[in-house]
């Protein structure tokens, strides 16, 4: 049933929705999660069906070796006739035999684990104490029967977080940026706090599975992404401040960013616009070129990333978007409530998902752009409508100055292939007239 709620913002009220959804599920996170903590190794313990998934979703050629894989559970597994943690001891033992360079080897649970009752965390106690110090071993839920493909990310950041030391009053992170970025990202992010005077920095996750510097009430965090609900809460736990701003998104989501942590850290006004300034301007030339295309078109976007009011907020401010719907799989109110301010007043915002009404709704506000998961997109374009694949704004890069040209580059895909290919069958037709 859908509810109507009233916000605290200029947007108009909430579609709340708890139907039909039609989302990735948290397994397929480790694909950009493998490749940044590079000496970590993700263990799935699920079917054959999560495999699958994720070679289909990964795209892996059969000649590399990613770091990731599968401990497939057999039908005795899941009627009961099977010991599974001796199955998975015997797994794992295996693995690292074969993979000594793991420093840190991740179990991940999978709906068939969570529907079994399967202890992942025993399980993960067990092995440490069995492979530590040379191997540590943690766990985290990946299952899509409640969580979202972005929602992985958080469960494993959570768990690190746990992991990590109480900091002692004189030694404490002094920032923390939260949320996976692509390393060319966090490497522009590092050398703008170095600019800006910002010291004691640590990304999460980080680069290699070393252990993260403590943290206490000492200890600022930001977030690089909106979907971080608990690992947020993890974090302020352990007594440590977040700092609000919207995301960095686009060159106004950027600089609102930065300057929240310039402002928590004392940055003189004059260094913050001296470290800026020229990433700034880049930002907004990029833009400029993409403006055109995106300057009045009509947006609708279906929940799957908790993205959605980032990227509609940029959309509407930078490119002149006309924003139809804003919809996400959660909504994290106090998170993104710069974001959602940001939005045109009126916005149809929505929370969840009953798939046929939305679709119902997207189908009569006929819009220019429809942004949807991947099983929503064909269908959709078989009707002859414009879509992009959520996915798509997980896996590349967007963060930042310099990514915001890519991020407006990304949207305006479809449209220019519109364009491309109605310009030939006019031509085509024109031929066959004469």
């Amino acid at each position: 049933m859908n509810q109507p709620v009233s916000p605290n913002c200029a947007t108009g009220s909430t579609i709340r929705q708890r139907g039909q959804h039609e989302v990735f599920c948290g397994l397929t996170s480790i694909i950009w999660l493998h490749r940044k903590v590079q000496d970590a190794f993700f263990l799935i313990v699920g079917s054959r069906t999560c495999a699958h998934l994720m070679q289909s979703a990964a795209g892996v050629m059969i000649f590399s070796e990613p770091r990731f894989a599968t401990a497939i559970m057999e039908e005795r597994d899941l009627a009961g006739m099977a010991d599974m943690h001796d199955e998975l001891d015997a797994v794992v033992d295996k693995l690292l035999q074969r993979r000594p360079d793991i420093k840190m080897l991740v179990l991940v649970g999978s709906c068939p684990s969570e529907v079994i009752k399967f202890d992942l965390s025993k399980a993960a106690e067990r092995l440490n104490r069995v492979h530590a110090p040379n191997h540590r071993v943690l766990c985290y839920s990946g299952s899509g029967i409640e969580t979202t493909f972005t929602q992985g990310e958080d469960n494993f950041l959570t768990a690190l977080v746990n992991e990590a030391p109480r900091a002692p009053a004189r030694n404490p992170a002094k920032l923390i940026v939260a949320g996976c970025l692509p390393d060319v990202v966090e490497d522009q992010f590092a050398r703008l706090f170095e600019d800006m005077g910002v010291d004691g920095v640590e990304f999460l996750p980080g680069r290699n599975s070393s252990a993260m510097a403590g943290i206490g009430p000492a200890t600022r965090f930001i977030l690089a992404q909106p979907y971080l609900g608990a690992t947020a809460a993890a974090l302020e736990s352990r007594g440590a401040k977040r700092i609000d701003a919207l995301f960095p998104l686009g060159e106004e989501g950027t600089t609102a960013w930065l300057q929240a942590i310039a402002d928590a850290f004392g940055v003189a006004e004059d260094r913050f616009e001296a470290a800026t300034a020229a990433p700034r301007k880049r930002a907004q030339a990029a833009l400029k070129a993409y403006r055109p295309w995106l300057d009045g078109r009509r947006i609708f976007f279906f929940p799957d990333s908790q993205l959605e009011p980032s990227l509609a907020r940029f959309l509407f401010r930078e490119t002149g978007a006309d924003i139809l719907e804003v919809g996400s799989p959660y909504l994290h109110r106090e998170h993104a409530a710069g974001e959602l301010a940001l939005l045109p007043p009126g916005t149809s915002i929505s929370e969840g998902q009953d798939v046929d009404l939305q679709i119902d709704r997207a189908r009569a506000s006929n819009p220019d752009l429809i942004v949807c998961g991947m099983g929503l997109a064909n269908p959709f374009e078989a009707e002859g409508r414009l879509t992009k694949w959520s996915i798509e704004f997980a896996f590349t890069p967007i963060q930042g100055y310099e990514q915001a040209g890519d991020l407006a580059e990304l949207f305006v895909r479809p449209l220019k292939r519109h364009s491309v290919l109605s310009e030939g069958l006019g031509i085509k037709e024109a031929a066959s007239c004469s």
